[in-house]
């Protein structure tokens, strides 16, 4: 492989190689290695804020580990009543997507694999790549398991060579000794290089410089300016706001007197005008759990053994991270796919599943009237550190009982497994 001290307007993102470029004309093929693979900006040497993007992550892993689906459409999701979590390219061209209902996806696409998620190996590839990332700057800025900002301001000289040529040859790098591919867009700040992500995939490495940019925003539509929603695109469209283009020929004044701090956003974006810093900790604000049924349920006992189970999950990731949470949320979604959310905010915050159980069984009690649920979650907010909450419980005789049963649950299940011992309520039929 070439690598050269002097950064490059061209290079070829197979061999590195540095290509010749004059800004008009660009070979179609790499002259070193005859790869197409050739990146060209006339920006390049200097954008240093990226976005990577590991392309259909999930399924991705799962194609790693099993070569006899390569080729296939392979759909990770939670069976007939679920949703898709990913899908595989070939999957797409039918039309399958995140989010998607399974029923749909598989009547989309009847020869699919569908296979359910295996959260703790995708984690654990996700933590592989993030450490790849730390290794070329201290900015690493993950907004999920799969995605994250980079940040490479100043790093020239400590790896020879332009951020470009860097991101390239980490995104070499990872697929070559973890197995799957990454999609890199390349800007001077957070949501363009985002947004320039998504222009090519998968594999691809997509730039917004600074000379082209309203060029480039004005051709998208609205709901391409992060914060945009289905509903508030609705609302834009209405008022006879469909692009980018548009936006751009608005005053700042008339956009917040029309939407308020939204308008704000509206106004700098479509303007490429983003001064976020890319943040090297991003911490959870919530630990959350929920379950898609096989078939609808309207009894409240098989709903709270439900909730019990998810409570307890919830709890063990809590404790495992050391954080409790003051607010417990109770999530529903109906046969009708309509969703709910009730919150309760306690006292004290608690990791513990009892409580967290306790307070959700109440909220789900008022909304149990017949209405028949496919789906029940269960989480915690205002997330803490749990040693900050164990004085505020020191004369509360049941919650000292509660915490030391759990605590002699969690020594027995993790020595002997999480079979070895359940409550009660887990068990009734």
């Amino acid at each position: 492989m070439h690598t050269s001290s002097k950064p490059s307007t061209a290079f070829c993102r197979n061999c590195f190689a540095p290509v010749s470029w004059d800004g008009d004309t660009l070979p179609k093929r790499c002259p070193a290695c005859h790869s197409p693979r050739v990146l060209a900006h006339k920006e390049l040497p200097f954008l240093s804020v990226a976005h990577m993007d590991c392309d259909a992550f999930y399924a991705a892993v799962e194609k790693r580990d099993d070569p006899s689906l390569r080729d296939k459409p392979v759909i990770i999701g939670g069976g007939k009543r679920g949703v898709v979590a990913t899908a595989c390219y070939n999957a797409r061209i039918y039309g399958v997507h995140s989010a998607m209902p399974m029923f749909k996806a598989l009547k989309a696409c009847p020869d699919a694999v569908v296979m359910k998620p295996n959260m703790a190996k995708y984690s654990a590839v996700g933590q592989q790549v993030r450490e790849k990332m730390r290794a070329i700057t201290p900015l690493v800025e993950p907004l999920s398991i799969d995605e994250a900002f980079l940040d490479l301001t100043g790093t020239e000289r400590l790896h020879k060579q332009s951020p470009a040529m860097t991101i390239a040859k980490l995104v070499h790098e990872i697929e070559d000794e973890i197995g799957i591919t990454v999609s890199v867009g390349l800007s001077y700040n957070k949501f363009l290089a985002k947004l320039s992500s998504d222009f090519d995939k998968p594999r691809g490495f997509s730039i917004i410089g600074k000379e082209e940019t309203l060029d480039v925003l004005a051709a998208l539509p609205v709901k391409k300016i992060w914060g945009v929603g289905k509903q508030f695109e609705k609302k834009l469209r209405r008022d006879g706001i469909e692009m980018v283009s548009q936006l751009q020929t608005i005053d700042e004044s008339d956009l917040i007197k029309r939407y308020g701090e939204m308008g704000q956003r509206l106004y700098r974006l479509s303007r490429g005008l983003d001064t976020r810093n890319v943040k090297p900790v991003s911490k959870a604000k919530s630990i959350s759990g929920e379950t898609t049924f096989n078939k609808d349920i309207t009894d409240l006992d098989d709903l709270q053994r439900k909730l019990w189970r998810l409570s307890e999950k919830v709890s063990a990731r809590a404790k495992k991270a050391n954080k409790a949470g003051k607010t417990v949320t109770l999530k529903l979604k109906t046969a009708k796919f309509r969703s709910l959310t009730r919150s309760r905010t306690l006292g004290t915050a608690t990791q513990l599943a009892e409580l967290i159980y306790r307070e959700g069984a109440e909220l789900l009690e008022k909304e149990c009237d017949g209405t028949p649920y496919r789906l029940i979650g269960i989480g915690i907010s205002g997330l803490i550190d749990a040693d900050l909450v164990q004085e505020d419980d020191l004369f509360d005789t049941e919650k000292k009982n509660i915490q030391a049963t759990e605590t002699a649950i969690d020594a027995i299940r993790d020595k002997f497994g999480l079979a070895a011992i359940q409550k009660g309520r887990s068990l009734r039929k």
